[in-house]
């Protein structure tokens, strides 16, 4: 895995954004990483697509090697830095592709861009109505009935983020590497020195309830998501949107694409990759790289 050099740019609330460029010609593409990881997860991609395009792929705030100053509470506001990065880069037009939380994040900046961004492209994407959390009963399962709706409550969970904390505080590679086998890389794992880079890169986060709870009360429908109403904001995206799903993620359910595609309508196409998870990168680079590639066209 080719390594990109790490660059920096302070934002106007203070904040600092790291971020690793490649490309010297063609459009700007924009990656933004998901929960658990950082611009190191998207090197792969980067050295595929690099003779083709200009790509950022920014640490967001409390991952990886960016500051982490001041709590956040929306998606919104990992955007908004974002935003700040691209108008400091002098980006005046651009692609942008989310994964995971990464999806949720870029819809937001697309709303707030709008005819700035050419495309969207959200690749195993948070739904629109968000990503609930349960409660747990006390053999740690989740209560349907009863959702999370504040950051005290999610700080204690006892599934999600208690274990993850934990792996952080005590660098336990091997808890981490479990989790991601289980329900990230459940299809596919990368080499044993990819493994450790993106390892490494997961134990720089500083902020997963910040990120937890930016999921749950993100709601860019017309509907109440049962923690929050809708923003409507989705309304506000001009560009195209390519919506990238893998039948077998574990992490966000299929349902949540079809959901998408549906509120959308025909401004949103839908891909589906029939032997992929929640890491199309990882189970089949090459389908993802030819795919985006056709759909950036």
């Amino acid at each position: 895995m080719k390594q990109y050099p790490v660059h920096f740019h302070t934002c106007a609330n203070g904040e600092t954004i790291a971020y690793r460029k490649a490309g010297e010609k063609g459009p700007f593409l924009v990656l933004v990483h998901g929960n658990m990881s950082s611009s190191v997860h998207w090197q792969t991609t980067m050295e595929k697509l690099e003779n083709d395009y200009q790509i950022i792929a920014p640490d967001m705030r409390g991952f990886g090697d960016s500051s982490y100053q001041k709590e956040l509470n929306s998606l919104l506001e990992f955007g908004s830095d974002l935003i700040d990065l691209l108008e400091g880069l002098h980006v005046d037009s651009c692609i942008l592709v989310g994964w995971s939380t990464g999806g949720g994040v870029v819809l937001e900046m697309a709303a707030e861009l709008k005819e700035k961004v050419k495309k969207v492209v959200l690749l195993d994407s948070v739904g629109l109505t968000g990503y609930p959390m349960f409660k747990k009963d006390a053999s740690y399962q989740p209560v349907l009935t009863e959702l999370l709706k504040t950051k005290e409550e999610i700080a204690v969970d006892p599934v999600q983020v208690l274990p993850i904390v934990a792996a952080y505080a005590n660098r336990d590679k091997a808890m981490l590497k479990a989790i991601w086998n289980a329900v990230i890389y459940n299809m596919n794992q990368p080499s044993e020195e990819e493994y450790d880079h993106y390892l490494e890169a997961m134990l720089k986060q500083r902020n997963i309830v910040d990120v937890d709870y930016g999921l749950v009360v993100f709601n860019m429908t017309h509907d109440h998501n049962g923690v929050v109403a809708g923003s409507g904001r989705m309304d506000l995206i001009t560009a195209d949107i390519v919506i990238l799903h893998g039948e077998k993620d574990l992490v966000v359910p299929v349902m949540y694409a079809h959901d998408m595609k549906k509120r959308f309508g025909d401004k949103a196409e839908l891909v589906l990759f029939e032997n992929a998870g929640h890491s199309v990168i990882t189970d089949d680079l090459d389908l993802f790289i030819s795919t985006l590639k056709e759909k950036l066209a």
